[in-house]
């Protein structure tokens, strides 16, 4: 979960707030100095120019700890308003945490629909920190369909809880292929002799329309005494 400017503010030490202090001040002067149009312009122009506070991205978790490093990472891609050229580099040369933080910051970006390309590679990796982080709100706006629901099996596959896939009641109310997709997986499960995630259950049961049961999984397991 990401934490706001004050709780980090309250949670680090003093060394760790000035730093913290110089890197968001330097990706709010990247900001002014280009804003949004310069951005576009200079980073087409430029592709691997990286600003100063892309170096501070990197370095956040030796600077305030592996547990505030998604927090503070996502501050520095507010502050900075970071482009697509930002993110992509920053995805796509970075470590899994790394990722996970542009993952996480991509809702509160002003990029549309471009980010997609950073999502489905995420969702194609077996790295669960990164699926978990792909299934959030940026994912629940943007994601097509199809795609959005192969994110839900994915997480089931990689044992992701579904309560990490955002918007998740919303997206699979009345969803009748989502509904064929889960329950053709339970049955692959139950053919197999496999027990059937209890997330498979919840996720099937948001499928069925407003004021509808839900639709059956497969037959339930016998129990001991049967």
């Amino acid at each position: 979960m990401l934490t706001s400017r004050e709780e980090l503010d309250a949670e680090l030490g003093e060394a760790a707030r000035a730093w913290l202090d110089v890197a968001l001040a330097e990706a709010a002067d990247d900001a002014t100095r280009s804003g949004a149009a310069a951005d576009a312009s200079r980073t087409a122009a430029s592709p691997y120019a990286s600003p100063s506070w892309e170096l501070r991205y990197a370095a956040a978790g030796r600077h305030c700890g592996q547990r505030h490093a998604d927090s503070v990472r996502s501050l520095l891609l507010v502050e900075a308003r970071a482009p697509l050229a930002s993110v992509t580099r920053l995805y796509d040369q970075g470590t899994a945490a790394e990722r996970r933080a542009v993952l996480l910051t991509l809702h509160l970006l002003d990029l549309g629909d471009t980010a997609l390309p950073l999502v489905e590679d995420a969702l194609r990796a077996n790295d669960t920190r990164l699926v978990a982080a792909a299934v959030g709100p940026y994912a629940a706006e943007h994601l097509a369909p199809h795609a959005w629901r192969h994110a839900v099996l994915k997480c089931l596959f990689t044992e992701v809880p579904v309560a990490a896939v955002a918007r998740l009641a919303d997206r699979a109310r009345g969803d009748t292929e989502l509904a064929r997709m889960l329950t053709d997986f339970a049955a692959e499960r139950t053919a197999a002799g496999r027990p059937v995630p209890e997330d498979l259950r919840t996720a099937l049961a948001l499928t069925a329309p407003a004021g509808h049961p839900a639709p059956p999984t497969a037959a339930p397991a016998p129990t001991e005494e049967s």
